[in-house]
């Protein structure tokens, strides 16, 4: 949605995507607002309760069959497993999702991680079709004025026609972008600092990967250290996704993460979003 700054004032209940890479912020301005009458549709939340909850009960079940004091009880309903994901953290997709590398090191072989990594795409999708819903829902059932669909950093990997133009048509979409050197590096450090479970488009891990084994001198990727690749592997995950974003960033409008530090109430928030569209 495109909007006046006094169409974007005026407008009654207001619906906004936030998309950036993570750590830009996105999530902290989604938790903010949810206090000043705003609903906060995370993505990742709903893919963990929604459409991961059984691939992810399963991966726990069948780890926990290997444990034969686990097993026993599990085969005779003696005890169940079930997730308890949060907004605020969102382990159980993060361990669906996975590293990539020695499974003796807490890794995923190859395939299974493609699995993983397949499942994890149509969730994401899925999540995202599912927001005119959730804007409904939101308004008619919980009774908030506004919404906040808050994305996870991997939303310009998908490549699936039909998502962008449906969150176009529903939301202003408002790019965080990191613009200062010293803030991308900052960002690069934290991730390879804790490096989590990533997200790539099959094209580029394939290439990566490559190119990894190729350096190390190692044969297949199970033999990887499972948090090396992913620290080596995040910058360049960073710097390709960059043009992506600035593609969807079209869409809608931009602000930087040095802007979206400086917001600290629903006022701020307004402000910037009806600076970034003044000088659109």
């Amino acid at each position: 949605m495109k909007f006046s700054v006094e169409q974007f004032k005026t407008w009654q209940h207001k619906r906004v995507t936030l998309v950036g890479m993570s750590g830009v912020g996105k999530t902290h301005i989604s938790g903010m607002l949810r206090g000043h009458d705003w609903f906060h549709y995370s993505g990742d939340y709903r893919i963990g309760t929604r459409y991961l909850d059984e691939s992810i009960l399963d991966m726990i079940k069948s780890r926990a069959m290997a444990v034969p004091f686990l097993r026993e009880l599990l085969r005779n309903d003696w005890i169940y497993i079930r997730n308890n994901i949060k907004v605020s953290d969102l382990g159980p997709v993060l361990s669906f999702v996975g590293k990539l590398g020695d499974p003796e090191q807490g890794g995923l072989e190859l395939e299974t991680f493609r699995q993983h990594q397949a499942l994890y795409r149509d969730a994401e999708i899925a999540a995202m079709y599912d927001v005119p819903q959730f804007i409904r829902k939101a308004q008619e059932i919980y009774g908030y004025r506004h919404f906040v669909n808050d994305v996870g950093g991997s939303l310009c990997e998908l490549d699936e026609p039909g998502v962008m133009e449906l969150l176009e048509a529903h939301t202003l979409i408002l790019y965080i972008k990191v613009t200062d050197r010293a803030e991308e590096q900052k960002l690069i450090e934290r991730a390879q600092s804790d490096p989590k479970p990533l997200y790539y488009r099959p094209e580029f891990l394939a290439e990566q990967l490559d190119i990894f084994l190729r350096e190390q001198g190692l044969e297949y990727a199970a033999q990887m250290d499972p948090d090396a690749f992913t620290r080596w592997v995040f910058p360049r995950l960073f710097h390709s996704r960059v043009p992506r974003y600035e593609e969807i960033a079209r869409r809608g409008y931009t602000v930087t993460s040095q802007e979206v530090a400086g917001v600290r109430d629903e006022q701020d928030f307004l402000d910037l979003v009806e600076a970034a569209i003044a000088r659109d």
